[in-house]
């Protein structure tokens, strides 16, 4: 009952006059919470490239002397036994940033190291905005239900899991 009352004092707050609007007003609420929430996971997604990046390019410049060595010595069996650990890191490292690039241009460092700070703001804003977005779509999707329990508006699949 205290649900009950809840739902319509929120909808005579907001003026919804109509059950079009309160479930247009839900509709809009899950959308807005879903285009954030994918905006996050796009954020924490950069955040992640820009991390392997940052990894990748500094272990490719620690390594890379050392396969210059085995490029001038004409690729020796000798050089490579000894330096074959080295060798795999740069591989892995080369690799890793290919990966990462997707072919596009290696972004300096200092650029990287400015990225962070950004998508980490970025981040908190967005996370802000996605958690009132959560609390609006679960109050309203919340209001929804109870006022289709009270009108007596149920889904098919619910209504026959009641008759079960």
């Amino acid at each position: 009952i205290k649900q009950m009352a809840a739902a319509l004092a929120y909808i005579q707050d907001n003026n919804l006059t109509d059950y079009e609007q309160l479930a247009k007003k839900a509709t809009e609420a899950a959308d807005r919470f879903h285009v954030i929430s994918e905006q996050v996971k796009q954020t924490e997604q950069a955040m992640k490239t820009n991390a392997g990046l940052k990894a990748a390019t500094v272990q490719y410049a620690k390594t890379r002397p050392v396969f210059e060595q085995y490029k001038a010595t004409k690729y020796s069996r000798k050089f490579l036994a000894e330096h074959e650990a080295d060798l795999e890191l740069y591989r892995a490292a080369q690799a890793e940033m290919r990966s990462l690039l997707g072919g596009a241009k290696l972004p300096k460092m200092d650029v990287l190291k400015e990225g962070r700070p950004k998508l980490t703001a970025k981040k908190k804003q967005l996370y802000g905005e996605y958690q009132k977005a959560r609390r609006d779509m679960q109050e309203i999707v919340t209001i929804k239900a109870n006022i289709d329990t009270l009108m007596g508006y149920t889904e098919p699949g619910r209504k026959q899991e009641k008759e079960r």
